[in-house]
Protein backbone atom coordinates (compact mmCIF):
# COMPACT_ATOMS: atom_id res chain seq x y z
CA UNK A 1 0.00 0.00 0.00
CA UNK A 2 3.06 2.54 0.67
CA UNK A 3 4.57 1.47 -2.61
CA UNK A 4 1.89 2.32 -4.18
CA UNK A 5 0.79 5.20 -2.57
CA UNK A 6 4.07 6.55 -3.46
CA UNK A 7 3.88 5.62 -7.25
CA UNK A 8 0.72 7.78 -7.72
CA UNK A 9 2.68 10.71 -5.70
CA UNK A 10 5.38 10.66 -8.27
CA UNK A 11 3.01 10.11 -11.27
CA UNK A 12 1.02 13.08 -9.71
CA UNK A 13 4.38 15.43 -9.42
CA UNK A 14 5.17 14.45 -12.87
CA UNK A 15 1.94 15.64 -14.19
CA UNK A 16 2.50 18.91 -12.40
CA UNK A 17 6.01 19.41 -13.60
CA UNK A 18 4.83 18.60 -17.57
CA UNK A 19 1.48 20.83 -17.26
CA UNK A 20 3.18 23.80 -15.67
CA UNK A 21 5.96 23.70 -18.63
CA UNK A 22 3.57 23.11 -21.40
CA UNK A 23 2.21 26.75 -19.78
CA UNK A 24 5.58 28.40 -19.86
CA UNK A 25 6.16 27.53 -23.22
CA UNK A 26 2.98 28.81 -24.42
CA UNK A 27 3.11 31.89 -22.87
CA UNK A 28 6.68 32.71 -24.38
CA UNK A 29 5.67 32.10 -28.01
CA UNK A 30 2.52 34.67 -27.48
CA UNK A 31 4.62 37.55 -27.34
CA UNK A 32 6.89 36.63 -29.86
CA UNK A 33 3.97 35.95 -32.73
CA UNK A 34 2.51 39.56 -31.15
CA UNK A 35 5.76 40.87 -32.06
CA UNK A 36 5.82 39.34 -35.64
CA UNK A 37 2.63 40.54 -36.21
CA UNK A 38 3.41 44.23 -34.46
CA UNK A 39 6.43 44.69 -36.96
CA UNK A 40 3.72 45.26 -39.65
CA UNK A 41 2.13 47.30 -37.79
CA UNK A 42 1.05 51.28 -39.26
CA UNK A 43 4.08 54.29 -37.86
CA UNK A 44 2.16 56.34 -36.00
CA UNK A 45 2.57 59.98 -37.08
CA UNK A 46 1.62 63.47 -36.83
CA UNK A 47 1.46 65.43 -40.31
CA UNK A 48 0.69 68.77 -41.32
CA UNK A 49 -1.00 69.73 -44.43
CA UNK A 50 1.67 71.88 -46.73
CA UNK A 51 0.64 75.11 -47.66
CA UNK A 52 1.42 78.61 -49.07
CA UNK A 53 2.78 80.90 -46.22
CA UNK A 54 3.49 84.58 -46.32
CA UNK A 55 7.70 84.43 -46.06
CA UNK A 56 9.75 87.57 -44.58
CA UNK A 57 12.45 87.71 -46.60
CA UNK A 58 15.11 88.86 -43.90
CA UNK A 59 18.54 87.00 -43.66
CA UNK A 60 19.80 86.20 -40.40
CA UNK A 61 23.58 85.55 -39.30
CA UNK A 62 25.71 85.61 -36.33
CA UNK A 63 28.41 88.69 -36.56
CA UNK A 64 31.51 89.53 -34.99
CA UNK A 65 32.51 92.92 -33.07
CA UNK A 66 35.58 94.59 -33.93
CA UNK A 67 37.47 97.53 -33.49
CA UNK A 68 37.88 100.11 -36.09
CA UNK A 69 41.87 99.59 -34.90
CA UNK A 70 43.91 97.67 -33.58
CA UNK A 71 47.37 96.51 -33.06
CA UNK A 72 49.69 94.53 -31.26
CA UNK A 73 53.04 96.34 -29.70
CA UNK A 74 56.03 94.27 -30.28
CA UNK A 75 59.22 95.47 -30.44
CA UNK A 76 61.06 95.28 -33.53
CA UNK A 77 64.50 94.19 -31.93
CA UNK A 78 65.78 92.00 -29.41
CA UNK A 79 66.60 93.64 -25.86
CA UNK A 80 65.66 94.45 -22.71
CA UNK A 81 63.09 96.95 -21.79
CA UNK A 82 64.48 99.87 -20.48
CA UNK A 83 61.12 101.97 -20.53
CA UNK A 84 57.84 100.78 -20.15
CA UNK A 85 54.02 103.10 -20.12
CA UNK A 86 51.15 100.88 -20.35
CA UNK A 87 47.87 102.49 -18.93
CA UNK A 88 45.79 99.89 -18.82
CA UNK A 89 42.43 100.80 -19.90
CA UNK A 90 43.39 104.21 -20.39
CA UNK A 91 43.38 106.55 -23.54
CA UNK A 92 46.37 107.28 -24.86
CA UNK A 93 47.41 110.06 -27.67
CA UNK A 94 48.83 108.67 -31.26
CA UNK A 95 52.88 108.87 -30.64
CA UNK A 96 52.67 108.07 -26.96
CA UNK A 97 56.44 106.37 -26.13
CA UNK A 98 55.16 103.19 -24.95
CA UNK A 99 58.29 101.17 -24.41
CA UNK A 100 62.18 101.81 -25.09
CA UNK A 101 64.21 98.38 -25.74
CA UNK A 102 68.24 99.31 -24.04
CA UNK A 103 69.66 100.80 -27.00
CA UNK A 104 73.38 102.01 -25.14
CA UNK A 105 75.23 100.12 -27.35
CA UNK A 106 73.41 101.33 -29.99
CA UNK A 107 74.49 105.11 -29.00
CA UNK A 108 77.36 104.55 -28.21
CA UNK A 109 78.23 103.52 -32.04
CA UNK A 110 76.50 106.89 -32.96
CA UNK A 111 79.01 109.04 -30.71
CA UNK A 112 81.78 107.20 -32.06
CA UNK A 113 80.61 107.70 -35.84
CA UNK A 114 80.27 111.26 -34.82
CA UNK A 115 84.00 112.24 -33.51
CA UNK A 116 85.26 110.13 -36.92
CA UNK A 117 83.36 112.44 -38.80
CA UNK A 118 84.99 115.13 -37.39
CA UNK A 119 88.05 114.52 -37.78
CA UNK A 120 87.18 113.18 -41.53
CA UNK A 121 85.16 116.63 -42.84
CA UNK A 122 88.37 118.70 -41.57
CA UNK A 123 90.30 115.98 -43.64
CA UNK A 124 87.84 116.65 -46.46
CA UNK A 125 88.27 121.08 -45.65
CA UNK A 126 91.97 120.35 -45.63
CA UNK A 127 92.26 118.31 -49.11
CA UNK A 128 90.05 120.82 -50.95
CA UNK A 129 92.86 123.19 -49.99
CA UNK A 130 95.61 121.46 -51.72
CA UNK A 131 93.94 120.25 -54.46
CA UNK A 132 92.77 124.20 -55.41
CA UNK A 133 96.19 124.57 -55.37
CA UNK A 134 97.19 121.92 -56.90
CA UNK A 135 99.26 120.37 -54.42
CA UNK A 136 97.02 117.26 -54.31
CA UNK A 137 95.46 114.70 -56.34
CA UNK A 138 91.81 113.95 -57.15
CA UNK A 139 92.06 110.55 -56.40
CA UNK A 140 92.83 111.56 -52.38
CA UNK A 141 90.63 114.11 -52.12
CA UNK A 142 87.91 112.01 -53.35
CA UNK A 143 88.90 108.81 -50.71
CA UNK A 144 88.17 111.49 -47.77
CA UNK A 145 85.27 112.67 -48.99
CA UNK A 146 84.17 109.01 -49.42
CA UNK A 147 85.37 108.81 -45.73
CA UNK A 148 83.00 111.09 -44.14
CA UNK A 149 80.05 110.54 -46.44
CA UNK A 150 80.49 106.71 -45.45
CA UNK A 151 80.57 108.21 -41.48
CA UNK A 152 77.35 110.21 -42.38
CA UNK A 153 75.82 106.82 -43.31
CA UNK A 154 76.53 105.01 -40.51
CA UNK A 155 75.31 107.26 -38.25
CA UNK A 156 71.82 107.56 -39.99
CA UNK A 157 71.76 103.47 -40.22
CA UNK A 158 71.87 103.56 -36.52
CA UNK A 159 70.39 105.97 -35.76
CA UNK A 160 67.49 103.64 -37.56
CA UNK A 161 68.25 101.13 -35.36
CA UNK A 162 67.48 103.68 -31.81
CA UNK A 163 64.27 104.40 -33.71
CA UNK A 164 63.59 100.67 -33.76
CA UNK A 165 63.97 100.12 -30.42
CA UNK A 166 61.39 102.81 -29.16
CA UNK A 167 57.73 101.41 -29.57
CA UNK A 168 55.10 104.56 -30.36
CA UNK A 169 51.16 104.23 -30.22
CA UNK A 170 50.28 104.29 -33.95
CA UNK A 171 46.78 106.05 -33.80
CA UNK A 172 44.79 107.19 -30.48
CA UNK A 173 42.93 104.37 -28.50
CA UNK A 174 42.10 102.35 -25.68
CA UNK A 175 45.52 100.40 -24.44
CA UNK A 176 45.30 96.78 -23.23
CA UNK A 177 46.57 94.86 -20.63
CA UNK A 178 49.86 95.08 -20.21
CA UNK A 179 51.43 91.53 -20.94
CA UNK A 180 55.51 92.41 -19.49
CA UNK A 181 57.72 94.08 -16.84
CA UNK A 182 59.95 96.66 -17.33
CA UNK A 183 63.42 94.95 -17.32
CA UNK A 184 62.14 91.77 -19.48
CA UNK A 185 63.87 90.52 -21.80
CA UNK A 186 61.84 90.81 -25.47
CA UNK A 187 61.60 89.78 -28.59
CA UNK A 188 59.79 90.46 -31.82
CA UNK A 189 57.43 87.80 -31.18
CA UNK A 190 56.60 89.04 -27.84
CA UNK A 191 53.18 90.98 -27.09
CA UNK A 192 53.50 94.05 -24.80
CA UNK A 193 50.25 95.18 -25.13
CA UNK A 194 47.41 96.35 -27.25
CA UNK A 195 45.82 99.04 -28.62
CA UNK A 196 42.17 99.30 -29.53
CA UNK A 197 40.08 101.91 -31.17
CA UNK A 198 36.65 101.83 -30.06
CA UNK A 199 34.92 105.34 -30.50
CA UNK A 200 33.32 103.44 -33.56
CA UNK A 201 33.09 99.72 -34.14
CA UNK A 202 32.90 97.14 -37.00
CA UNK A 203 30.93 94.34 -37.43
CA UNK A 204 32.22 91.31 -39.66
CA UNK A 205 29.79 88.71 -40.51
CA UNK A 206 29.63 85.99 -43.74
CA UNK A 207 26.76 85.00 -45.98
CA UNK A 208 26.25 82.13 -48.53
CA UNK A 209 27.50 83.06 -51.96
CA UNK A 210 23.88 83.02 -53.15
CA UNK A 211 23.14 86.45 -51.29
CA UNK A 212 26.10 88.40 -52.76
CA UNK A 213 23.15 90.10 -55.60
CA UNK A 214 21.47 91.00 -52.20
CA UNK A 215 24.68 93.01 -50.32
CA UNK A 216 25.88 96.08 -51.31
CA UNK A 217 28.09 99.00 -49.97
CA UNK A 218 26.17 101.30 -48.17
CA UNK A 219 23.37 99.36 -47.89
CA UNK A 220 21.70 99.37 -43.83
CA UNK A 221 21.24 96.28 -41.56
CA UNK A 222 20.23 95.87 -37.90
CA UNK A 223 22.32 94.47 -35.51
CA UNK A 224 20.99 92.82 -32.08
CA UNK A 225 23.37 94.48 -29.68
CA UNK A 226 21.91 92.42 -26.26
CA UNK A 227 20.07 88.88 -26.44
CA UNK A 228 18.60 89.95 -23.25
CA UNK A 229 17.24 93.03 -24.20
CA UNK A 230 16.96 92.14 -27.84
CA UNK A 231 18.04 96.06 -28.28
CA UNK A 232 18.88 97.12 -31.56
CA UNK A 233 21.61 99.30 -33.74
CA UNK A 234 21.89 100.11 -37.15
CA UNK A 235 25.13 99.39 -39.07
CA UNK A 236 26.20 100.20 -42.49
CA UNK A 237 28.10 98.03 -45.12
CA UNK A 238 31.10 99.21 -46.08
CA UNK A 239 32.83 96.73 -48.01
CA UNK A 240 33.14 92.94 -48.74
CA UNK A 241 35.50 90.44 -49.75
CA UNK A 242 35.90 90.26 -53.80
CA UNK A 243 35.58 86.58 -53.62
CA UNK A 244 33.72 83.62 -51.73
CA UNK A 245 35.52 81.80 -49.50
CA UNK A 246 36.56 78.39 -51.49
CA UNK A 247 35.71 75.82 -48.32
CA UNK A 248 32.69 76.97 -47.23
CA UNK A 249 31.47 79.40 -50.33
CA UNK A 250 30.51 82.29 -48.01
CA UNK A 251 31.17 85.97 -48.73
CA UNK A 252 32.84 88.16 -46.02
CA UNK A 253 31.00 91.56 -45.15
CA UNK A 254 31.97 94.05 -42.86
CA UNK A 255 29.67 96.99 -41.56
CA UNK A 256 30.29 100.04 -39.84
CA UNK A 257 27.66 100.76 -36.16
CA UNK A 258 25.85 103.68 -36.59
CA UNK A 259 25.24 105.54 -32.83
CA UNK A 260 25.56 102.68 -30.69
CA UNK A 261 28.57 101.14 -28.85
CA UNK A 262 29.45 97.11 -28.87
CA UNK A 263 32.76 95.53 -26.87
CA UNK A 264 34.89 94.06 -29.86
CA UNK A 265 35.20 90.27 -30.01
CA UNK A 266 31.05 89.66 -28.93
CA UNK A 267 29.14 87.93 -30.84
CA UNK A 268 25.40 89.65 -31.87
CA UNK A 269 23.04 88.85 -34.47
CA UNK A 270 22.74 90.68 -37.88
CA UNK A 271 19.45 91.20 -39.75
CA UNK A 272 19.50 91.83 -43.29
CA UNK A 273 16.60 92.82 -45.58
CA UNK A 274 16.76 90.49 -48.54
CA UNK A 275 13.33 92.58 -50.06
CA UNK A 276 9.75 92.16 -50.46
CA UNK A 277 8.11 90.04 -48.84
CA UNK A 278 6.59 87.03 -50.56
CA UNK A 279 5.18 83.56 -50.35
CA UNK A 280 5.82 80.15 -50.40
CA UNK A 281 5.67 76.59 -48.27
CA UNK A 282 6.90 76.45 -45.27
CA UNK A 283 7.66 73.96 -43.02
CA UNK A 284 9.00 73.32 -39.71
CA UNK A 285 13.00 72.43 -39.86
CA UNK A 286 12.60 68.95 -38.08
CA UNK A 287 10.78 67.67 -40.75
CA UNK A 288 13.84 67.20 -43.07
CA UNK A 289 16.45 64.62 -43.10
CA UNK A 290 19.80 65.99 -43.98
CA UNK A 291 21.36 63.85 -46.60
CA UNK A 292 24.74 63.95 -48.50
CA UNK A 293 23.83 65.32 -51.56
CA UNK A 294 20.20 66.35 -50.89
CA UNK A 295 17.81 67.28 -48.18
CA UNK A 296 14.56 65.19 -47.95
CA UNK A 297 10.89 65.05 -46.32
CA UNK A 298 8.56 62.67 -45.71
CA UNK A 299 5.22 62.43 -47.50
CA UNK A 300 2.48 60.47 -46.87
CA UNK A 301 0.90 58.86 -50.02
CA UNK A 302 -1.96 56.34 -49.84
CA UNK A 303 -1.59 55.80 -46.98
CA UNK A 304 2.61 54.98 -47.11
CA UNK A 305 5.99 57.27 -46.64
CA UNK A 306 7.22 58.00 -49.45
CA UNK A 307 10.70 60.40 -49.43
CA UNK A 308 11.36 62.88 -51.58
CA UNK A 309 13.95 65.51 -52.27
CA UNK A 310 13.44 68.99 -51.91
CA UNK A 311 15.11 72.25 -52.38
CA UNK A 312 14.72 75.03 -49.37
CA UNK A 313 15.56 78.37 -49.80
CA UNK A 314 15.11 81.57 -46.52
CA UNK A 315 15.61 79.74 -43.39
CA UNK A 316 13.99 81.02 -39.97
CA UNK A 317 14.47 80.25 -36.75
CA UNK A 318 12.24 77.26 -36.77
CA UNK A 319 10.96 76.88 -40.07
CA UNK A 320 12.53 77.10 -43.89
CA UNK A 321 10.96 77.78 -47.36
CA UNK A 322 10.96 74.95 -49.66
CA UNK A 323 11.21 75.92 -52.86
CA UNK A 324 11.18 72.53 -54.64
CA UNK A 325 9.97 69.35 -53.93
CA UNK A 326 6.77 69.62 -51.79
CA UNK A 327 3.06 71.28 -53.66
CA UNK A 328 0.33 72.63 -51.99
CA UNK A 329 -1.96 70.30 -50.36
CA UNK A 330 1.04 67.59 -49.59
CA UNK A 331 0.78 65.11 -46.94
CA UNK A 332 4.24 66.05 -44.77
CA UNK A 333 4.93 63.94 -41.80
CA UNK A 334 6.51 66.16 -38.34
CA UNK A 335 6.75 63.22 -35.92
CA UNK A 336 7.74 60.19 -36.18
CA UNK A 337 10.28 60.93 -38.88
CA UNK A 338 12.96 59.06 -37.98
CA UNK A 339 10.94 55.91 -37.91
CA UNK A 340 9.40 55.56 -40.84
CA UNK A 341 11.16 53.27 -44.03
CA UNK A 342 10.36 53.89 -47.62
CA UNK A 343 6.76 52.37 -48.88
CA UNK A 344 6.36 51.73 -44.76
CA UNK A 345 2.36 52.06 -43.64
CA UNK A 346 1.66 55.52 -41.38
CA UNK A 347 -1.31 55.72 -38.86
CA UNK A 348 -1.61 59.73 -38.85
CA UNK A 349 -2.49 60.34 -35.51
CA UNK A 350 -3.01 63.95 -35.97
CA UNK A 351 -2.86 67.19 -38.41
CA UNK A 352 -0.68 69.88 -36.79
CA UNK A 353 -0.45 73.65 -37.28
CA UNK A 354 2.51 75.16 -38.69
CA UNK A 355 2.33 77.98 -36.64
CA UNK A 356 1.61 75.90 -32.96
CA UNK A 357 4.81 73.82 -34.09
CA UNK A 358 7.05 76.82 -34.92
CA UNK A 359 5.56 78.32 -31.57
CA UNK A 360 6.24 75.13 -29.79
CA UNK A 361 9.92 75.13 -30.52
CA UNK A 362 10.79 78.82 -29.78
CA UNK A 363 9.48 77.95 -26.46
CA UNK A 364 12.34 74.82 -25.79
Amino acid sequence: MQYLFKSMSLYFLLFLWVTTFSNCSSKSEVPANGAAKGGNAPIIVDVIIAAVQPITNVIETNGNVIASEFVEFRPEVSGRLTYLNVPEGKTIAKGTIIARVNDADLRATIEKSKVQLVLAQKTVLRYKQLLDINGLNQADYDAALNTANGLTADIAYTQALVDKTIIRAPFSGIAGLRQVSPGAYVTPATIIATLQQTTQVKIDFTLPEEYSSVIRTGMAIAVELDATTKARGKAIIIATEPGANTNTRNLKVRALLQGGTANPGIFVKVFIDAGKNRSSIKIPTNCIIPDDKNNQVVLVKNGLADFVNIKTGVREANSVEVVQGIAAGDTVVVTGVLFARPKSALNIRSVKELKSLIDSAAKR
